[in-house]
């Protein structure tokens, strides 16, 4: 992995959150950002880079217009992989070919920073008759589909996913204050099962949970985070200030994205399988597989 643009990635959305900004959490629904040439939605990873919707182009994009950037204007790295044929010498000093899948980026102008470039696809505000039995629904069949056991009838004072046993215990929906944050755990849980090894077998030790502050643990909290929040905007649930915006929350995920660069990339990738897969592969807005945010 291109550690020069997994730091790029990476520095960028530490930024956003030492102004106090949780890259993959936002407090609304709504659109995302999409490609001014497809109108196809760019992939988790770039949305969580772009931070903002509307429709995105390139500098060959904006020539080929006959438009031009409004003075000021910055652009924005967005990633993709790229296959590379690379040659290996053996021990024999025989040299095979091999096809390997390389980082590489590009960069993109919001077409509001533009001048002659006219916005292609206007963005629809997707509409949601009942977003908690949208939830509900989606909770339901994954559970049947899956055989996972969900338990979340009883007083608890804990939320987790047991690998062992292939269960998801949650509190009850009367001790949470809010239903975005029920909703939020719910989808947190179900995102870690997708690990187990009947399913997309994500856990490095197996059919257990990795140890508590490794970095395996770290990388795996991070997928469920993203894909929870991908979720929840999925179903159209407005979520509020809680205990993400705290300067703990934002202060843990800084030291873990600092030590480790490429660990944005690689969860992104594995959260937006871990959504689809809880789907049953349908098509969410903003989670689409990272090779689909091409030049396109």
């Amino acid at each position: 992995m291109n550690k020069k643009i997994c730091a790029l990635i990476t520095d960028r959305l530490i930024e956003e959150m030492e102004k106090g900004v949780i890259p993959w959490d936002k407090p609304w629904t709504g659109v995302g950002a999409v490609s001014h040439t497809t109108g196809k939605p760019y992939s988790l990873l770039n949305q969580l880079i772009l931070g903002c919707a509307g429709e995105w182009v390139t500098m060959n994009q904006i020539k080929a217009e006959k438009g031009h950037l409004k003075k000021g204007s910055k652009g924005s790295p967005v990633v993709f992989w790229k296959q590379v044929t690379t040659s290996l010498t053996d021990e024999n000093g025989e040299q095979t070919e091999k096809i390997v899948p390389m980082l590489r980026y590009y960069t993109v102008f919001n077409v509001e920073d533009c001048e002659n470039i006219k916005v292609k696809y206007p963005p629809e505000l997707q509409k949601h008759a009942n977003p908690v039995s949208e939830a509900e629904d989606i909770i339901t069949a994954y559970v049947e589909r899956e055989g996972v056991k969900l338990i979340r009838d009883n007083l608890s004072d804990e939320a987790f996913y047991s690998p062992s046993r292939d269960a998801i215990v949650i509190p009850k929906i009367e001790q949470f204050p809010n239903e975005a944050l029920y909703y939020s755990t719910a989808f947190h849980e179900m995102a870690h099962s997708t690990g187990h090894k009947t399913r997309l077998d994500r856990f490095a030790c197996g059919s257990g949970a990795a140890a508590f502050g490794s970095d395996d643990y770290s990388k795996e909290e991070l997928i469920a985070e993203l894909g929870a929040a991908n979720l929840v905007a999925h179903v159209g649930i407005e979520t509020k200030a809680s205990f993400r915006n705290s300067a703990a929350y934002l202060q843990s995920w800084m030291r873990v994205l600092k030590n480790d660069p490429t660990m944005i990339i690689s969860a992104a990738g594995k959260a937006e399988k871990a959504v689809n897969y809880i789907l049953g592969d349908a098509l969410c807005i903003p989670c689409l597989a990272i090779l689909y945010a091409n030049r396109g």
